[in-house]
């Protein structure tokens, strides 16, 4: 199903007027509104009227977190602050939080981008959605809400945590559609299948997951496990929060579309900065075109993607790749450069181990280095000369295609932490402990 058919499908020489029109209206804006943008526009040389197309973009300054940071809490908004409709927050674990505001209008927009989001994954209206992110200061709760309700479904605003609860509603509600980060719907997966519930008594269809990288491993699993089809969204509170870009149900693994008609996507070299060409991978950056409260320049986000047209979709947008990782979450073990979906990807090859895995990162010496738990698949005896076999197995797949050389552990089933609702952290760094 397509929401807005009129954007969805524009073809690319009107979406290209479109982007051109409303960037032009945006850097007056900032420049207007917004101090900082003004000074980084003035000590450039780049006086607003200058820009005359979306192929200017380049010349624009990128905005990082660091600079969020530095005009908390509320510098970088355009407006005052008492025509906010709404403030969000990102979890600040390494500082304080990047704060970000909503005017009515972008709240507004908020839910048509999440609308279009769920008709892409297979939602429709009258359908019932199972929201399993969390409210609150994060975005991805109330943003799903608005877009399944602007959609014209029913929604279970369950929030994130309390399994046993979540397992009730979805037996005794029977929602359609199911919304959560893909390491809770494997934790899910896994107490289906360990309680043997019944899955005729899941009425569950579709599964929207995103807010962490994951991978074809996790897909499989999600959708053997809950017999779902499985769909990734894309978002991050800086640009709006989740329905900046979706997966479409019937194009999996082949890229997930950008709105581009609001959020204008590039792919930078992580060295340079400089433009990349289609298919290459470098850091994504966004450009809100639209947005009132909290417009953005070139936001340098630290993912790693390619973006790409697809001339056999029916939508027109772009496609960006599923993310390989952050630029700011790149190991470099003895010189070879590691994300742990490359890692996740080669333990999918082996079907004794189960897609539950941390990398740990120590310092010996000078040097760092790597040690990858992973768990046997449940159906597995735990003996030892197996366990063995699979991390010499396991290690020696790692050293031929990644290049990098690490201690391998097969632990028992149950041994790796479980998402409770949010994020699962991956990697555990010990190097600075």
């Amino acid at each position: 199903m397509i929401f807005n058919p009129h954007i969805e499908t524009m073809p690319l020489d009107k979406l290209r007027r479109l982007q051109s029109e409303r960037l032009q209206k945006l850097v007056a804006y900032v420049y207007e509104k917004i101090p900082f943008y003004k000074q980084q526009l003035d000590q450039r040389g780049i006086p607003p009227s200058s820009i005359k197309s979306i192929a200017d973009i380049a010349r624009l300054p990128f905005t990082t977190k660091e600079d969020l940071r530095k005009h908390y809490p509320f510098q970088m908004f355009a407006v005052p602050r008492e025509q906010l409709a709404r403030i969000h927050a990102s979890s600040g674990t390494t500082g304080k939080p990047t704060v970000v505001g909503y005017t009515k209008a972008d709240l507004k927009l908020f839910g048509e981008v999440n609308a279009r989001s769920l008709a892409a994954a297979g939602a429709k209206p009258g359908m019932m959605l199972h929201n399993a992110y969390g409210y609150g200061l994060f975005t991805g709760g109330l943003g799903l809400h608005a877009g399944a309700e602007t959609l014209g479904m029913s929604v279970i605003p369950v929030s994130g945590g309390m399994t046993d609860r979540q397992l009730m509603i979805l037996q005794d509600f029977q929602p359609d559609v199911i919304c959560c980060t893909p390491s809770y719907a494997q934790r899910l997966t896994e107490e289906v299948r360990d309680r043997q519930i019944d899955l005729d008594r899941l009425r569950l269809k579709y599964a929207v997951l995103g807010a962490e990288p994951w991978t074809e491993a996790i897909r499989e699993d999600v959708q053997k496990g809950l017999h779902v089809q499985a769909t990734n969204i894309y978002g991050l509170s800086e640009i709006m929060g989740p329905g900046v870009s979706q997966e479409a149900v019937e194009e999996r693994g082949s890229g997930s579309h950008v709105w581009e008609d609001h959020f204008y996507p590039e792919v930078v070299d992580p060295h340079t900065g400089d433009p990349l060409p289609e298919g290459k991978d470098g850091v994504l950056v966004f450009t809100t075109l639209t947005k009132e409260a909290f417009p953005v320049l070139r936001y340098w986000t630290n993912d790693i993607c390619a973006l790409h047209y697809d001339s056999d979709s029916q939508r027109t947008h772009i496609k960006m790749s599923a993310i390989k990782g952050r630029a700011d979450d790149m190991l470099i073990i003895r010189g070879v450069n590691l994300f742990h979906t490359q890692v996740e990807e080669l333990i999918q090859q082996i079907p004794e181990l189960a897609p539950h895995y941390q990398l740990i990162v120590s310092r010996e010496g000078t040097m760092d280095a790597l040690e990858v738990k992973v768990e046997l698949e449940p159906e597995q005896k735990e003996e030892g000369q197996l366990k063995e076999q699979l991390s010499r197995f396991l290690r020696k797949k790692m050293k031929d295609n990644i290049g990098v050389s690490a201690e391998v552990e097969v632990v028992p089933h149950g041994a790796i932490p479980r998402s409770e609702g949010g994020k699962l952290k991956r990697i555990v760094d010990r190097r600075n402990l």
